[in-house]
């Protein structure tokens, strides 16, 4: 299929296979060097393999002189030049060899005069002659010196050599020069430059690996001298869209730090640490950053994993040098991005002892408590844990303001997508409020993503212009993965898939504090074979038991589903049935959701293993016995409430696969269209937390009609991001007739999908009292920060094998 259209408004229609055509532009990056590697004169490995080369090559021609000749005594190389030495094998008419004493013709002769004189001499053939070993007291029969001889002389024997020389019969005559060498030089060369090559090479191979092995030899240095130099960064407030809430919070650390007389002379301290914390991607370092960078101040990033190594001692050095150095330029900033890494409680080590972690700790809290009044310097952490953190860092005089960076609001979600926006080109009746609306729980993070899977689509398909359909395809991939190219699978494994997800859509709308229904799709996506889209209308923060309960129903309408039309459930229910026990244990041992065991926390979220497992249960066997029983009655009156509402709606559900099957996705119109007829669940019974506490009739105060005309406007807004958006296709419409886009992956398992329970944000917590069983982050597939917002979920349709 192809996203986007071109300048004229026209849908592009891609003529390649896009998916062919992403694989081609991926492999672009495999010509030439591969990104990221240096030119070749950067690679240890090369200088390692020439020094070695250098070596090898200063041995061999150092020595080559000296071996290209075979070296003789001195009495043979006289006996060679008088002819006296003679010795050749030959064979005899019968085929035997004998030897036969010929002379040696000689064909040049070279009387060399220096410090070791010595006569080389040319023959016709090898020289072949018997050597005695005085050590081993040995002689060697027959040793073959070649051609080329050579033999030493004393300055004694100079007359009777030269003698021997003049009347030697060489053929081409003979020469003599003179050469001056020094000893001590050819010694030098000879012994001690490998030596030095050697040096040379290990001292550089050190230095190539300062943060490893060269490190050794400096215990205490740096881990990365860029990190030690502070600069100022270039960003600004300006740029931290949709956190309007943290930088009202941060802005007057900038004030204290452009002017700090201003807070001086009224006696007031400025916080020497700050915390900010939240989910990952909400913008945490580009808030610290920022904060430099309004005050123009130097910005010293460290990650809390750069102080733990396996050196006892080397963590806490450099603390010390990090904050040395930042109080050569304060007043500065420095920053230690997931601190939860160095900064976990104390005492909760599996091994018992004092690690180095807890060195690094014990020299972190000293340095924050070791400033001096007038100590311009700040400390800026950011954790996405804070419940884990030790409490002697969060006392007064550290980190003594904590600043929540959450998911942003509807307002600031569409501050971000238009930070986000610059720069790629949009159809004018692209949306981004409407983009904003659909994107609830979405951390910044995630909208710059959407936004960025939006673009990429629309270039693979070779589109010029972002659309719609490629935003929408985008979301869909953010929350729940790319679509999958699949071969097909057996029609009747589609129709059970169809139910599945059928069912989750109708129970949903047949309840009462559920979100509108958005999208159903039978189409693979990510680890899913099909999903359904739960949308809610605005923002939350805190959730009630009809809304959990809620959840747990519709998370059982799938299971529900095959077993009223198939009477044969399928495994496709396993994760259903996780998230709804999740969903029953959290209402009953953490939220107070039960009759029968009161408002008592029954578990502790604070503890994190190693030594806290050693403590045991906090409750009774009784009590345990009673908290299963709470939770498999919630389960049990979900799986019934599900049932109840498909056996009583079962014509709608057969009208809602009976079009999935043809259209593979429905929109929010579409399925309005077919829930118009369907019989709503019945209200619950007002639920007391104890019977012997009746009642009270009075209704709550109504809201100011101020606050109900802006809610109303968010409403009209959110009702409008919600309206049908064109299903992703060259037409924008679902495919009838099977293609490649809208073909169903195969399963081995034969079974239909699972939902995901939508990710609803649970009531409000302080940050180190998190909840043990939080919702599910729908893009991350990790627990939600229970003061962000709700988002849209889609069924995580995993298999089990």
């Amino acid at each position: 299929m192809a996203y986007g259209q071109d300048p004229k408004g026209n849908p592009f229609q891609n003529p390649r296979n896009p998916g062919n055509r992403g694989n081609d532009q991926g492999n672009k990056n495999d010509q030439g060097n591969p990104q990221g590697s240096g030119p070749w004169w950067t690679n240890s490995v090369v200088w390692i393999v020439l020094l070695v080369v250098l070596v090898i090559a200063s041995f061999y021609f150092m020595n080559r002189s000296n071996n290209s000749a075979g070296t003789i005594t001195t009495e043979q190389g006289l006996s060679i030049l008088q002819g006296k030495s003679a010795r050749k094998v030959g064979t005899t008419i019968d085929g035997k060899k004998t030897i036969v004493k010929t002379p040696y013709k000689i064909r040049y002769v070279k009387v060399t005069n220096s410090t070791s004189p010595s006569v080389e001499i040319w023959l016709d053939r090898d020289f072949i002659a018997q050597e005695y070993n005085p050590k081993s007291d040995r002689i060697t029969v027959n040793r073959n010196y070649g051609k080329d001889v050579k033999f030493y002389y004393v300055a004694g024997q100079v007359e009777q050599v030269l003698q021997a020389v003049q009347k030697s019969q060489s053929v081409n005559g003979f020469d003599s020069t003179t050469v001056t060498d020094n000893n001590l030089v050819a010694l030098l060369v000879s012994s001690l430059l490998p030596l030095v090559l050697f040096f040379l090479a290990m001292w550089w191979l050190f230095r190539r690996m300062g943060d490893g092995a060269g490190e050794m030899l400096g215990l205490g240095s740096p881990k990365n001298k860029k990190l030690l130099q502070g600069e100022v960064p270039k960003t600004k407030f300006a740029d931290v869209a949709g956190e309007e809430a943290a930088v009202q919070e941060v802005e007057e650390i900038r004030d204290f730090l452009k002017d700090p007389q201003k807070y001086r002379k009224l006696g007031a301290r400025i916080p020497r640490g700050v915390l900010l914390y939240g989910q990952p991607g909400t913008g945490k370092t580009l808030l610290a950053r920022a904060i430099a960078g309004e005050a123009g101040v130097p910005f010293y990033a460290m990650a809390g994993s750069d102080f733990v190594e396996m050196f006892v001692g080397l963590g806490a050095s450099r603390v010390r040098d990090l904050f040395d150095e930042a109080k050569k330029t304060a007043p500065a900033i420095i920053f230690i991005d997931e601190i939860d890494a160095v900064g976990r409680r104390r005492g909760s080590s599996a091994s018992g002892g004092v690690d180095e972690r807890e060195q690094t700790l014990n020299q972190l809290l000293v340095e924050m408590d070791g400033f001096s009044n007038d100590t311009d310097l700040i400390v800026i952490a950011a954790t996405n844990r804070p419940d884990v953190l030790d409490p002697a860092l969060m006392r007064p005089g550290r980190f003594d303001r904590q600043v929540a960076v959450e998911a942003p609001d509807l307002a600031g979600r569409e501050a971000i997508l238009k930070v986000h926006a610059k720069g790629k080109p949009f159809v004018p009746d692209v949306d981004l409020h409407t983009v904003a609306v659909r994107t609830p729980g979405f951390t910044g993070a995630d909208l710059a993503n959407v936004l960025n899977e939006a673009a990429l689509l629309t270039a693979r398909s070779n589109a010029d212009l972002i659309d719609n359909r490629a935003i929408d395809e985008a979301i869909d991939r953010v929350m729940s993965g790319p679509r999958r190219r699949s071969n097909g699978m057996a029609l009747k494994e589609l129709r059970n898939t169809a139910y599945h997800e059928g069912g989750h859509a109708m129970v949903a709308a047949a309840l009462h504090y559920t979100d509108p229904v958005t999208k159903v799709t039978i189409l693979p996506r990510g680890r899913a074979l099909g999903y359904t889209a739960v949308m809610p209308t605005e923002d939350r923060y805190s959730q009630t038991r009809n809304e959990l309960l809620d959840q747990m129903t519709y998370a059982m309408g799938g299971r529900a589903a095959e077993e009223v039309v198939f009477h044969d459930p399928s495994t496709g229910a396993s994760n259903d049935i996780e998230k709804a026990t999740q969903i029953a244990r959290a209402m009953v041992i953490e939220y107070g959701f039960s009759s029968r065991l009161g408002s008592v926390k029954w578990e502790d979220s604070q503890q994190e293993g190693g030594l806290d497992d050693l403590k045991g249960r906090r409750i009774s066997e009784a009590t345990a016995r009673v908290i299963d029983e709470e939770v498999r009655t919630l389960l049990e009156t979900a799986h019934t409430e599900a049932w109840k509402i498909i056996s009583d709606n079962r014509d709608v559900l057969d009208e809602l696969v009976r079009q999935l099957l043809v259209k593979e996705t429905l929109n929010r119109k579409e399925l309005d269209e077919i829930f118009s007829h369907l019989k709503k669940a019945p209200e619950r019974q007002l639920w007391l937390s104890d019977q012997n506490r009746p009642d009270s009739d009075l209704p709550p105060v109504p809201i100011p009609e101020n606050l109900r005309s802006s809610v109303a406007v968010d409403a009209t807004s959110a009702k409008t991001a919600s309206a049908p958006q064109p299903a992703p296709g060259p037409q924008g419409t679902s495919n009838p007739q099977g293609t490649p886009d809208s073909l169903v992956a195969p399963n081995p398992q034969g079974t239909p999908g699972q939902p995901t329970i939508p990710a609803q944000p649970m009531i409000p917590n302080p940050p180190t009292d998190q909840p043990a069983n939080p919702p599910m982050n729908p893009v991350t597939g990790s627990p939600t920060d229970p003061n962000s917002t709700s988002t849209p979920q889609d069924d995580d349709d995993e298999r089990n094998d």
